[in-house]
C-alpha cells in the first residue's frame, strides 16, 4: 500500500504498512485486538503468542459498554472508562499506537477510530504483524501505565439513530447511510446475531472487504476511486457509516480518511441499535 505522507510521528495516516511500524519500534506502542464473536478468544489468544511488545485491547472490555437495545452491542465506554484503559496499556498523550487484528483490521479500526476522533495519533497496521520482524512471546507485558487524558467523544463525529432515520425517510436527501456488513446480511437472506435480519431503510451496502486487494487497502487515490463510484466522495455529502454495532463501519470511516477525504461520521449504535426498535422498519431484498 502507498500512504500518505506523514511530515512527523504525530501526522500518522489511519492505516500504516508494517514497514513504517518496524522503523519506528521505540516510538509506537503496538496494539493488539484479536477478538471473537463470542468473546472466548482474542485474550486466550493474545496470552499464548502475540509480538513481542504488544499489548492487548478487549473490545468488549476496554473498547464498549454494555450493551442495550437502544446502544446496540458495542456502544462507546464512557470516556473516563475508555481513558483508564488506555493508561493501562502504557499509552500518554502523545504515545503513537498502531493496533493490529486477526480479522484484516476491522477491530483494531474500532480501536484507532476512538483514538483519533479525540486527535491521538493512531493507525492501523494494513499488512500481517508478523512482517515487523520483532519475534513472539507469551504473557501479559509488562508496562508502565500511561498518562492519557479523559476527553468527552466529539458529538460532531457521531450520529444519532434519529439522524439515520431521517436519511431513511427521504428528508435529509445530502446524508447517506452506508451499511459495512456482508451483502448477505444487507439483503435479509440471514442475521446471525441481531433481533431482525434486513438493513436501514436506503443504506448503501459497501463491505469493506469491498474496498482492499487481498486484505490490505489500495493506495489512496485508487481508494478515492472505489468511493467515488458508489457516490460517497461528492461534494456536499454527510457520510455515515454503520455495520453490525459499530465496528467494522470504523474500517470504514478510517478507510474514507485515508483516501483523503472528510471524516464521515459514525452511528455505532448501528443496525444492532436499529432492529431492536421495532418501531423502526427494515428492508430486505
Amino acid at each position: 500500500m502507498s500512504e500518505p505522507t506523514a511530515s512527523s510521528d504525530q501526522d500518522v495516516p489511519p492505516f500504516v504498512a508494517p514497514a513504517w511500524v518496524a522503523s519506528r519500534r521505540d516510538r509506537v506502542r503496538l496494539v493488539d485486538c484479536r477478538w471473537s464473536l463470542d468473546g472466548s478468544q482474542g485474550r486466550e489468544q493474545y496470552l499464548d503468542a502475540h509480538v513481542t511488545g504488544a499489548v492487548h485491547a478487549d473490545l468488549d472490555r476496554d473498547l464498549a459498554s454494555t450493551p442495550s437495545a437502544q446502544g446496540g452491542r458495542h456502544p462507546l465506554p464512557t470516556p473516563a472508562h475508555f481513558a483508564a484503559a488506555m493508561r493501562r496499556l502504557g499509552i500518554d498523550d502523545d504515545t503513537v499506537v498502531v493496533a493490529h487484528d486477526t480479522a484484516g483490521g476491522v477491530v483494531a479500526a474500532r480501536l484507532v477510530w476512538m483514538l483519533r476522533i479525540l486527535g491521538h495519533p493512531a493507525a492501523v497496521l494494513d499488512g500481517p504483524a508478523d512482517q515487523l520482524g520483532w519475534g513472539t512471546t507469551s504473557g501479559p507485558e509488562d508496562v508502565a501505565p500511561g498518562t492519557f487524558t479523559t476527553t468527552p467523544w466529539p458529538l460532531e463525529d457521531l450520529a444519532d439513530i434519529d439522524e439515520v432515520a431521517a436519511a431513511a425517510d427521504g428528508l435529509a436527501p445530502d446524508r447517506v447511510v452506508v451499511d459495512a456488513r456482508d451483502p448477505r446480511r444487507h439483503r435479509g437472506e440471514f442475521e446471525p446475531v441481531d433481533p431482525r435480519a434486513g438493513r436501514i431503510p436506503g443504506s448503501r451496502n459497501v463491505p469493506v472487504s469491498s474496498l482492499g486487494d487481498d486484505g490490505r487497502l489500495p493506495p489512496p487515490d485508487d481508494l478515492r476511486a472505489r468511493f467515488d463510484a458508489v457516490g460517497l466522495a461528492g461534494p456536499g455529502r454527510d457520510v455515515v457509516w454503520s455495520c453490525g454495532s459499530g465496528v467494522t463501519a470504523c474500517h470504514g470511516a478510517l478507510a474514507m480518511e485515508q483516501a483523503g477525504l472528510p471524516r464521515p461520521r459514525v452511528f455505532v449504535g448501528s443496525y444492532s441499535a436499529w432492529s431492536s426498535d421495532p418501531a423502526r422498519p427494515v428492508e430486505r431484498g
